[in-house]
């Protein structure tokens, strides 16, 4: 899974000069001395690229304003009659691995932009380093004299997300690291995870199947750990053991993305389930590429779905069942929730659920 260790800092005058010229993946791969078939794999999550180098591809791409990141390019202008506080123009956003094309952030990410251009807020999107994480600082290119708020993205690091509730500026999660384990004095903002998956895996037993397995690190944030405990309880509530024998639950920290190493895990499982929860689409689809590697046939022989509606969940043959995020919604809803918090910095914290939608597709057949 994803651990970034590279840092970018985007205003609009860095990105002003690529709007309207359309950025190839070679223009890339020249500026970073790498190959196009490597950009490619990297933009498109079609095949295995590290985590660094992964995130060093986006940067860049960010920067020269690839088309698939130009939804967090920004207009020159800022308006002046906005009602900006003090002085204080830029909103950062803070992420620990940078949100592209396949994951839901990236529409969060355009109309949370929309929504704090309009306000005459400027956005900066930091990747925070492994080593900012370690030493608990801010990079070093952000400005608090002119910082009106944070924004978090893919912000796991407990002690890093503490650090950052100290420093006294309106911040806002979007998802967070397990809340029972850290107390976060921020406003937080999630997917609604419990009841969607509670559903899902309800129709899965209620049309015969009774083996099924979660697959991810259910302690990686706050909402794996809700879907997880929604399996949980659906399970539970249909008289049915939970059996971790079925599970594949190791630490993020392990290449779920190589079909190899996911293969050797479902053959060392103590028997095939009938379906495999996956906690995202990107466990989704390495799932099914690890079945397809043993010979399993999905959903003939086994029955595959995600969380997220990436774009992945339509590519994958066959077409993934999955939970579909309002991922816009959730931006417009994340710009309100700070800016509040921003003009009226002492009310009571909140935390937002935004509604989730079940979408079955080929991958469960007729679970649907």
């Amino acid at each position: 899974m994803a651990r970034a260790i590279f840092a970018i800092h985007i205003l609009s005058n860095n990105i002003g000069d690529n709007m309207g010229k359309r950025v190839t993946l070679q223009e890339i791969a020249d500026a970073l001395g790498m190959s196009r078939n490597t950009v490619s794999r990297a933009l498109n999550n079609s095949g295995a690229v590290s985590a660094e180098t992964r995130n060093k591809i986006c940067q860049m791409a960010t920067a020269l304003g690839y088309k698939q990141f130009s939804s967090i390019e920004r207009a020159d202008a800022i308006i002046s009659s906005a009602p900006v506080k003090n002085g204080k123009t830029e909103i950062a956003l803070l992420t620990h691995s940078f949100p592209g094309s396949s994951h839901s952030g990236n529409k969060l990410l355009s109309a949370f932009q929309n929504k704090i251009d309009s306000l005459g807020y400027r956005l900066s999107i930091n990747i925070i380093k492994d080593n900012d994480i370690d030493n608990l600082c801010l990079p070093t290119n952000i400005d608090l004299n002119t910082l009106a708020g944070i924004l978090c993205i893919e912000m796991f690091s407990e002690e890093y997300s503490t650090f950052l509730c100290k420093l006294g500026i309106p911040i806002l999660f979007v998802d967070t690291p397990l809340l029972h384990r850290c107390n976060l004095s921020a406003d937080t903002l999630f997917m609604e995870n419990a009841s969607s998956v509670y559903r899902l895996i309800n129709t899965f037993i209620s049309s015969g199947k009774k083996k099924i397995s979660f697959v991810g690190d259910r302690f990686h944030c706050q909402s794996f750990y809700e879907r997880w405990q929604a399996y949980v309880s659906a399970m539970a509530d249909n008289s049915l053991n939970i059996d971790t024998s079925l599970c594949i639950l190791d630490d993020d920290s392990n290449p779920y993305y190589d079909t190899s190493w996911l293969s050797e895990k479902i053959k060392s499982l103590k028997e095939m389930p009938e379906v495999f929860f996956c906690a995202n689409d990107f466990l989704a689809t390495s799932t099914i590429k690890a079945l397809r590697s043993l010979g399993k046939n999905v959903p003939k022989d086994v029955m595959v779905c995600g969380f997220d509606n990436a774009p992945e969940a339509t590519i994958i043959e066959p077409n993934l069942t999955t939970v579909k995020i309002h991922s816009s919604s959730m931006g417009y809803t994340a710009a309100d929730i700070l800016l509040s918090r921003i003009a009226n910095p002492h009310t009571p914290y909140k935390k937002t659920y935004i509604e989730t939608d079940i979408i079955y597709r080929e991958s469960t057949e007729t679970a649907g």
